[in-house]
């Protein structure tokens, strides 16, 4: 029973792709460095990740589980573990469900503003699920989801949202994820279509959807830049927001609307830097600002 258990949990982990956290946890720990003005407390550190593991964790696998009939159709997705029978909804809903009291508890653990707050992120975060039954703007939404957890930790840490700061941070994640996002959606345009899906590639077309994307990017950079003159933060901090911006643009130049066969280069490499490099420039432009 206990190895049954086990390897539905690894299974489980494996769907979601547990080590895609990564692409939203730097963000988190960015928020609170620049909340705390330098290293958050090990406490708070602590339990902001559990609450961001706790949250993508439910997040993703709600959206398995409410996906899990549009994904037996699409032949990109058919061998997903719910719609291949590798998996039962109902041990998805139990994790989903454990996955929701782990968020709830550790925001508990940080303040009372992270508690209070804390259904709204989880309302938006399992509302994405079902926005492309209804609109082509589901980017945003999914952009949306990622942006709470710079501000999330912020307010995790000072209880309040009192500068600009978090703000202009998650306005550069929202845009970021909404046009990378647009991107992966042009693999499935086709089947978008078939099944009466929205998307934005769905709605204007790939070529126009690359255009779209570039946008949403050139937005993101553009919060960056207006966070990095706020921070006020010296050359390493620059550095993060120039590396940001190339990798934004060799992100693009693996994509055309008649080649899309680079397009897992382009979603998962070059993402997988964009968070690691800010946290590393700007939270080591903070220490050392510190240090001086």
């Amino acid at each position: 029973m206990l190895t049954a258990t086990a390897k539905n949990v690894r299974t489980t982990l494996e769907m979601i792709k547990i080590e895609h956290t990564l692409f939203a946890l730097p963000f988190a720990f960015l928020g609170a460095v620049l909340a705390a003005g330098g290293l958050p407390t090990l406490r708070q550190f602590i339990w902001i990740t559990l609450a961001m593991v706790g949250a993508r964790s439910c997040a993703m696998a709600f959206n398995r589980i409410a996906d899990r009939e549009i994904d037996a159709l699409n032949p990109r997705t058919r061998s997903r573990a719910l719609p291949s029978g590798a998996l039962s909804v109902r041990f998805v809903w139990a994790f989903t469900f454990i996955s929701a009291l782990l968020f709830f508890a550790a925001s508990a653990m940080l303040n009372r503003l992270t508690l209070i707050l804390a259904p709204v992120a989880l309302f938006s975060i399992l509302l994405y699920s079902y926005t492309k039954r209804w609109t082509f703007a589901s980017h945003l939404v999914l952009g949306w989801c990622l942006a709470i957890a710079p501000s999330g930790a912020w307010i995790a840490v000072r209880g309040a949202l009192d500068s600009p700061m978090p703000f202009l941070l998650s306005l550069a994640v929202m845009l970021w994820t909404a046009g990378f996002d647009v991107l992966y959606a042009c693999q499935d345009y086709d089947f978008d279509r078939a099944e009466g899906l929205h998307s934005i590639p769905r709605r204007f077309g790939i070529a126009r959807s690359l255009w779209i994307s570039r946008l949403f990017h050139a937005g993101a950079f553009s919060a960056l830049v207006a966070l990095y003159l706020t921070t006020n933060l010296g050359a390493l901090a620059l550095v993060g927001v120039i590396g940001t911006g190339a990798l934004l643009i060799y992100q693009h130049t693996l994509v055309r609307a008649d080649d899309l066969s680079r397009l897992n280069a382009a979603f998962f490499t070059t993402n997988a830097f964009v968070s690691v490099i800010l946290f590393l420039t700007f939270g080591g432009a903070i220490l050392i600002k510190l240090s001086t």
